[in-house]
């Protein structure tokens, strides 16, 4: 092994990162750690203001960043979106956009549960069919989905998203069957209870918050950047060999 051995292991200079919902947590800071390894960016989200500044960190660190605003629960949005990456070579693909909507199942509306499963599901499906076309004709890839807890849990008043992410976890599996022997590696990242909005309400509740913070080794909640350098190991060589994993990143949640 040469001396820039480790590195080059996980280095991401010259590569070429999309990242959906990167406007601000987990999204944001994964943004910003590929562009520390050397990433380029492509940046997803519907919030101009908060695109705007995950575009100026990426910007002070000499990297280039291209902004594509998109609801990803408006079919035509979304749409516009995969016309607009058609041909479009990029080597890492970070499905991040997520929603969650919290209800009883008996009382959701309707319209509620197909915007979740239009954001967590449908739309990664889009965007990664569309990618994925350049990744096969180049040969090599690396696709990131940020899964959940609830990939592998059932979760309470939230059927929408455990579903949506239930089928995340499927859908990497699956695409990492047909992909992998065409150079493109298909991952996920399941986060434990990372302080994001989505969890907004979890840590406002004081007796929810500290229930969850006891059953979590390691004592508490995860932050956005604790998710941002496995997202970067993923993506980089050093993880050549890891496909159709579902990446638990929980401080422990699911060993207790």
């Amino acid at each position: 092994m040469s001396g820039n051995w480790l590195n080059e292991q996980f280095s991401l200079a010259g590569k070429t990162a999309l990242v959906t919902g990167a406007s601000k947590g987990i999204g944001a800071e994964i943004a910003v750690a590929m562009a520390m390894a050397g990433a380029d960016l492509v940046i997803v989200g519907r919030n101009a203001k908060s695109l705007e500044q995950t575009t100026s960190k990426i910007s002070s660190l000499s990297k280039s960043v291209a902004q594509i605003y998109c609801d990803l629960s408006d079919s035509s949005s979304l749409q516009r979106v995969t016309s607009e990456l058609e041909g479009k070579r990029l080597d890492i693909l970070v499905n991040n956009a997520g929603t969650i909507f919290r209800s009883p199942a008996i009382d959701m509306p309707e319209d509620e549960w197909n915007k979740v499963l239009d954001i967590n599901l449908n739309a990664v499906f889009a965007i990664t069919k569309q990618v994925g076309k350049t990744m096969i004709e180049a040969g090599e890839g690396r696709i990131i989905n940020i899964a959940s807890l609830l990939s592998f849990q059932g979760g309470v008043n939230v059927a929408a998203y455990t579903t949506s992410k239930h089928a995340l976890a499927g859908l990497t599996k699956a695409l990492a069957n047909e992909w992998g022997s065409k150079g493109v590696n298909v991952n996920a990242i399941a986060p434990g209870y990372i302080e994001t909005d989505n969890t907004a309400p979890l840590r406002q509740d004081t007796k929810r918050s500290e229930s969850i913070s006891s059953r979590i080794p390691l004592g508490r909640w995860g932050q956005p950047d604790d998710i941002a350098g496995v997202a970067v190991f993923l993506a980089s060589k050093a993880a050549k060999y890891i496909n159709g994993e579902i990446l638990t990143v929980d401080g422990g949640w699911m060993a207790r």
